[in-house]
């Protein structure tokens, strides 16, 4: 006595038929095909059900690549399986492709996946020697116009790796910021929600913008940079120009949105009277929380000025977090020099001499000072006896390093330092 029959997908089998893919999933096993991939297929490619009693029991759906059939469901309820019903779907599906001319037919299933009897029943067999490969591609073809009107791009990988040192920092974004947006599901399901928005902040030159791309490059999400400066010469003013930017990234499914010195835009009102810069810092406290209503995107603003920001703007609820970024350490700085020191000369560098004379430079500032040092060495070099080769003369040793050191001003003086760890106590939220 026949248990079940087979039929072509309708319509309106739609919901049992994901209820049926949910009950036949393996926990902690992740498919190959999302569900909207299966419902594509369900709306152009061939798919039968199963049915029993009029409830569908089980479902096969296939893509078609030129003459390639693609299995990418193949599904029974749980009270149904060890039966025979895998193998009676896979017939289903094979005697439609027929029709249709296909002859090829594939399947790819998670390397831990127990259900191939059916496939190895009708004679599918296992190639050893292939290896799944899986990539997201973050912009879908719709989006590209819209970022590159925002001025947004893909940062290079690795961005993330190649940042030496500061690793409280690193540590603290990685766990609070990167972690929930890139497991999203799995942050859910233990009650986490993805952080929408946080503030950066700390002293100029400390690597606030540095951070920003890297959670863009770690995401793989594009990067998006707002400059209000930019946006003043808009018809309907700098508020209105902030406006219909936010309204731009809401077309894109991923984003990390930097704003830099946000302190021009969102000070401290005063309540003197109304102002044009009051007007927009207005327009982004109303923008910030229809911001985090979206999925799939992150507002990051920065500033070198945190006590300068209103108060409204910092507060629960508009901002996750507001975490502050420090002078470069040790090790970050190490990996500075190493990086501005001339080539072919590092090996003649005593670094920790470097590291321990530019205590408090930021970035920008070793950068300069180590420009300073090939400056001097060259003008030493060629001032005393025309173009030589640097092997002729030791004019660009760890000495000359040091004194650069000296007659660079630090960014970062005590009192900025002072100011910083006062707002570390009163105003940060990790």
């Amino acid at each position: 006595m026949k248990l079940w029959s087979i039929r072509d997908f309708h319509l309106d089998d739609l919901d049992q038929l994901i209820r049926v893919r949910q009950d036949s999933g393996i926990s902690g096993i992740h498919p190959v095909y999302s569900l909207a991939e299966i419902i594509d297929a369900c709306a152009n490619g061939i798919t039968v059900v199963a049915v029993a009693d009029g409830s569908v029991i089980g479902a096969a759906a296939c893509k078609i690549q030129d003459d390639r059939a693609w299995v990418v469901l193949l599904a029974q309820a749980k009270e149904w399986r060890e039966q025979g019903l895998g193998s009676a779907l896979l017939a289903g599906i094979e005697s439609r492709l027929a029709s249709h001319g296909i002859r090829r037919i594939s399947a790819l299933l998670p390397a831990l996946e127990t259900r191939v009897k059916a496939l190895r029943n009708n004679d599918y067999r296992v190639e050893e020697d292939l290896h799944y490969f899986e990539k997201t591609i973050p912009i879908q073809p719709r989006e590209i116009g819209p970022l590159s009107q925002l001025g947004g791009r893909l940062l290079p990988r690795g961005l993330w790796d190649a940042l030496a040192g500061m690793q409280h920092e690193k540590n603290l974004i990685e766990q609070r910021l990167i972690l929930p947006l890139a497991q999203t599901e799995l942050a859910k399901s233990l009650g986490v929600t993805p952080p929408r928005s946080v503030v950066l902040f700390g002293p100029p030159g400390t690597g606030k913008t540095t951070f920003a791309k890297s959670v863009a490059s770690r995401l793989a999400w594009p990067f998006i940079e707002v400059f209000p400066s930019r946006l003043a010469a808009h018809p309907e003013g700098l508020a209105g120009a902030l406006r219909q930017v936010f309204l731009d990234i809401a077309k894109l499914e991923h984003a990390v949105v930097f704003i830099d010195e946000v302190e021009e835009i969102a000070s401290a009102r005063t309540g003197e009277g109304s102002s044009p810069l009051q007007g927009v810092t207005n327009e982004l406290l109303k923008i910030i929380p229809a911001f985090r209503e979206q999925e799939g995107r992150i507002l990051i603003c920065a500033t070198n000025f945190i006590r300068s920001l209103d108060k409204a703007f910092l507060r629960h609820g508009r901002f996750d977090y507001v975490i502050p970024i420090g002078p470069p350490d040790r090790i970050a700085r190490k990996a500075i020099w190493n990086r501005y020191i001339a080539p072919g000369f590092s090996q003649d560098i005593n670094l920790d001499a470097l590291v321990e004379a530019s205590e408090r430079f930021s970035p920008a500032d070793i950068e300069f000072a180590a420009r300073k040092a090939s400056q001097q060495a060259l003008e030493q070099v060629v001032s005393r006896s025309g173009v030589k080769s640097r092997n002729d003369d030791p004019a660009l040793c760890t000495e000359a390093y040091v004194e650069a050191i000296k007659e660079t001003r630090p960014t970062i003086t005590e009192a900025v330092v002072k100011e910083f760890l006062e707002d570390i106590e009163r105003i940060a939220r990790v």
